[in-house]
């Protein structure tokens, strides 16, 4: 097998992030800059995210002030209290799932607002 093959196929067998950190390494060994290749591997990253077509808003605490996030969560849902109130204290979970980006946002904020920690996925 020819050296160009061999690496060739070390390059395959590599992660997204491996292939990163050579790039980097490449550039400072050789004092380049590889402006296609890292761009087309963030073209391939930013293809995905923008795929992404459905959100889910995770509460994963509902810190110091629980009654409001009980009360946002309810709002949210449209849950009755008992139901808002076992969400929130079984936290992390999801408060609404497969919405588009601008709800997934809104939800967020309105959650923040009222002192929950909550994260977008």
């Amino acid at each position: 097998m020819s050296t160009n093959a061999t690496i060739l196929e070390a390059i395959k067998g590599m992660t997204i992030l491996e292939l990163n950190d050579l790039v980097k390494a490449i550039e400072e060994e050789f004092g380049v800059t590889a402006a296609a290749p890292v761009a087309v591997g963030g073209g391939a990253a930013v293809a995905v995210e923008e795929a992404q077509t459905e959100f889910d808003v995770i509460l994963t605490s509902a810190g110091a002030s629980k009654i409001n996030v009980i009360k946002v969560v309810r709002e949210i849902t449209g849950l009755g209290l008992k139901e808002a109130k076992d969400l929130v204290d079984g936290a992390p979970k999801p408060v609404k799932e497969k919405v588009s980006q601008e709800e997934a946002e809104a939800v967020k904020a309105k959650l923040t607002e009222a002192g929950a920690s909550v994260e977008v996925k």
